[in-house]
């Protein structure tokens, strides 16, 4: 099972992309209750692409939150496939693909 979730639904030629990643998001800096850090573990890069064309990237760092929620919207229409794609920092990736409504 991914651990993105995806909604894209087109209006008047644009679509409408509303997607959460479930990451934890570790910057390095906490510590753990016998005082030892939390490893740094995070999203370096997102990727949505649809028609063979990347329709949105990103690079992010240890500033973005846990669980991270993203919309951003694309010139496409409606029966349109979008994959979205991401790697973090310890080289694991996810993707997630759905059909534009």
């Amino acid at each position: 099972m991914s651990s993105i979730r995806i909604k894209a639904k087109e209006r008047n030629g644009s679509v409408d992309v509303k997607t959460l990643m479930k990451h934890n998001m570790e910057t390095g800096l906490r510590k753990k209750k016998d005082g030892s850090k939390i490893p740094e573990h995070w999203i370096t890069d997102v990727t949505a692409e649809s028609g063979g064309n990347v329709v949105f990237a990103a690079a992010f760092n240890t500033s973005i939150s846990k669980d991270p929620y993203l919309a951003f919207k694309f010139a496409g229409k409606k029966g349109d496939s979008l994959t979205i794609s991401w790697k973090d920092n310890k080289g694991k990736t996810d993707s997630a693909q759905t059909i534009v409504k």
